[in-house]
């Protein structure tokens, strides 16, 4: 076994720089085709980062009348505090939403304001945008409440515009995940071509076919590993210089499981392909 490792570590750094024009040709393949598959994932986990960074900011505002008793604003309190679907939120008095309306209102209107005609409020945040809607529909002509504001159209667009985000960048990775594999499959398989009087060879003195097939799987395995070396760098660089909005830009955890994903798919598709394509030079 120790004698198999040794030949197979050999052949596969014997092979590989005689072989280096048409290694190198397959690294840079697995390279830029992981590279562009790679930002694909990137901008699609972008979009569900800054999709769950804008639910966490959308707020629906339950308006209490300046009439309404205690036990209707406790009311209220109540029930959005059994509700599974609102996150949290937090109680304005009146003098707090006066307060709030002297500093943004010209001091023209706010001068005619008193405390007593202002509402009370309940400013909360749901767990998903889509849930003010909910909201908005529960508590609307409950007693004591004046209205219920909400983003709804904001809210609409933005899911609508994350969704379909989402998507194209999905289909984009999957569409250059399936272009990388043929491209670095036929890459693997020309390099193996231009060595089929070798395979002919070592099969007419006896050769198994596992034996000639595991210095070209490492091989793959090798071109795989550096190629997606290379691409996870330009990710990495990437990641770092280009300016994306705080919103968009990746935490350290997912771009760690996004380069995984690209050196696992490089190594796989480095090993399977070169024993794929070895195959069709067994029979002789």
């Amino acid at each position: 076994m120790l004698s198999f490792l040794r030949y197979t570590f050999r052949e596969t750094t014997a092979n590989l720089w005689r072989n280096r024009l048409m290694t190198f040709a397959a690294m840079l393949t697995v390279a830029v085709s992981l590279f562009l598959v790679g930002a694909a994932l990137m901008l699609k986990q972008s979009a569900a980062q800054a999709s769950a960074h804008w639910q966490q900011g959308t707020r629906v505002t339950i308006w209490m009348k300046p009439t309404a008793s205690a036990a209707e604003i406790a009311s209220v309190h109540d029930q959005l505090a059994s509700l599974p679907f609102v996150r949290s939120c937090d109680f304005y008095t009146q003098e707090q939403d006066y307060q709030e309306a002297k500093s943004l209102l010209p001091k023209s209107e706010s001068s005619v304001l008193e405390v007593k005609d202002m509402p009370s409020s309940f400013r909360c945040i749901p767990t998903t945008p889509s849930n003010v809607f909910v909201v908005e529909t529960n508590f609307t002509g409950q007693p004591g409440v004046l209205t219920v504001t909400a983003p709804e159209q904001q809210v609409r667009e933005m899911e609508k515009v994350i969704r379909v985000a989402q998507y194209v960048f999905a289909g984009l990775a999957g569409i250059l995940l399936i272009s990388a594999t043929v491209l670095i499959l036929n890459t693997i398989r020309m390099a193996i071509f231009a060595r089929r009087r070798e395979v002919a060879v070592m099969k007419l003195v006896g050769a198994t076919n596992w034996f000639i097939r595991i210095p070209f799987v490492s091989e793959g395995f090798v071109q795989g590993l550096i190629g997606s070396g290379f691409a996870i760098g330009l990710l990495v660089v990437l990641h770092t210089w280009y300016p994306l909005h705080d919103q968009f830009r990746l935490s350290t955890t997912a771009f760690v499981g996004t380069a995984s994903v690209v050196g696992l798919l490089g190594v796989s598709i480095g090993s399977i392909g070169s024993s794929l394509a070895i195959r069709r030079f067994l029979d002789v």
